[in-house]
């Protein structure tokens, strides 16, 4: 990964090469999450607005030399990525605000915005040639990850909280995934995820222990900013729960 300068710990700054770690600062254990630093000037030479216009590729993949995968990895064939972006005048007015914009990742495969995440996670664990991808989830990140390995027949076990709801147990059941109902809460379902995947070298999709899948999250504000000419919205509200 030219494109790529270090992973750099978010707590004592130290600097890593991507083949160094994995995912974490060794210093700091679960708690030593790391940054990607991009070397933009390589980059630029790859990427620039006119070449983003004239892209055919309606996927988060037009941004690919701003993720931190090589150029030539085969990508997962779902269209993950270029959601629409609506504007919302009516709603706008109704909230007393000038311009509103409303941004549908519900159009992405498996309904969610975290099917950015998943997509990378799929890439980085073919780059790794890991057999199996492992995720700790109550919801949608679960739903995500199985549904992209899914369309590449990618093994994968994903632990869940027994509390999790029935339906989204069912989706991962029928996407093919291994699912691990876990007596206790998320945080013991994500520990035991953690403990498994260095136990077996399965590939740890977990956000907040993954550096690389907050990058796939990134390119909703990459599309946003380009589907508005390059000017950066005042405020984002993302929903959660």
């Amino acid at each position: 990964m030219d494109n790529v300068l270090n992973l750099k710990c978010l707590i004592c700054g130290k600097e890593y090469q991507p083949d160094e770690i994995d995912y974490i600062c060794p210093d700091h254990g679960d708690e030593g999450i790391v940054d990607v630093q991009y070397d933009y000037e390589q980059i630029s030479k790859h990427l620039s607005k006119d070449k983003l216009a004239n892209s055919k590729n309606g996927t988060i993949w037009r941004y690919k030399p701003l993720l931190p995968v090589k150029p030539d990895t085969e990508v997962p064939p779902l269209t993950v990525g270029w959601t629409p972006l609506y504007r919302a005048d009516r709603l706008a007015e109704n909230l007393g605000l000038k311009h509103l914009w409303i941004k549908d990742d519900g159009r992405l495969p498996t309904a969610s915005f975290k099917d950015r995440a998943s997509a990378i996670a799929v890439v980085k664990a073919r780059e790794k040639g890991a057999k199996i991808i492992t995720t700790a989830s109550t919801g949608n990140a679960a739903a995500a990850l199985s549904g992209l390995c899914a369309s590449i027949n990618q093994p994968n076990v994903i632990f869940v909280p027994e509390s999790a709801p029935q339906a989204k147990i069912a989706q991962l059941l029928v996407f093919g995934s291994k699912v691990i109902l876990v007596q206790g809460s998320y945080d013991d379902a994500f520990e035991l995820c953690v403990q498994a995947a260095n136990e077996y070298g399965w590939y740890n999709r977990n956000t907040g222990y993954n550096p690389y899948m907050s990058e796939g999250k990134k390119t909703a504000s990459y599309e946003i900013c380009e589907q508005l000419s390059w000017e950066a919205p005042d405020r984002i509200f993302v929903s959660v729960g």
